[in-house]
């Protein structure tokens, strides 16, 4: 049976690692010259070869067209994203909501440096640890891990949801992804 261009894709981009499906947003965001969050052909293809993508012209159509829902000639790179790297199902998203209402000591719906004091050891950080960083600076860096695009060393409920769908898409068993979540945040 041959492979879907988006299977294809896929497999590409979880070979790279769970930060993978960020890069390739980021990726998409960089070629949006008109910062209108969408995306023409050309630019999509451009965009899946400076990836490193390796897909055929028809396959790379393919995608387009299946993502340009109204046939404008132009693509929401963040509802293919989303697409691309799935939700969460029920069993992971209660696991990914449990470990972020441990570190949401405020219940505000963000995680901020205050938040991580506790629930991460910013101590053993090396450049905390040689001196090059405040505990502070250290949880602000750690936090860019969940957030796509310019950091403001907070994270939000949805920013933290999407990071570990991205992380989802590269586990297969729903009993591996939880303990993977319950391992990190100790829950």
């Amino acid at each position: 049976m041959a492979q879907t261009p988006m299977n294809k894709l896929r497999e590409q981009v979880l070979k790279r690692g769970v930060s993978s499906i960020k890069r390739l947003g980021r990726t998409f965001r960089i070629m949006d010259d008109d910062r209108d969050r969408g995306i023409n052909l050309e630019e999509f293809k451009e965009g899946l070869a400076d990836y490193g993508a390796d897909l055929s012209p028809e396959e790379v159509k393919q995608l387009f067209s299946r993502f340009d829902k109204d046939g404008n000639g132009t693509l929401c790179f963040d509802e293919f994203i989303i697409a691309f790297r799935g939700h969460l199902n029920e069993t992971r998203l209660k696991a990914v909501e449990g470990a972020f209402a441990k570190i949401d000591k405020t219940g505000d719906g963000k995680i901020t440096g205050k938040d991580m004091k506790g629930v991460y050891n910013a101590r053993e950080h090396p450049k905390y640890k040689n001196g090059e960083w405040t505990e502070e600076q250290v949880f602000k860096e750690f936090l860019k891990t969940f957030e796509p695009d310019e950091s403001d060393g907070v994270a939000t409920k949805e920013e933290f949801l999407n990071y570990y769908a991205g992380v989802s898409a590269d586990i297969d068993n729903d009993a591996h992804f939880v303990l993977t979540v319950r391992n990190a945040w100790k829950i």
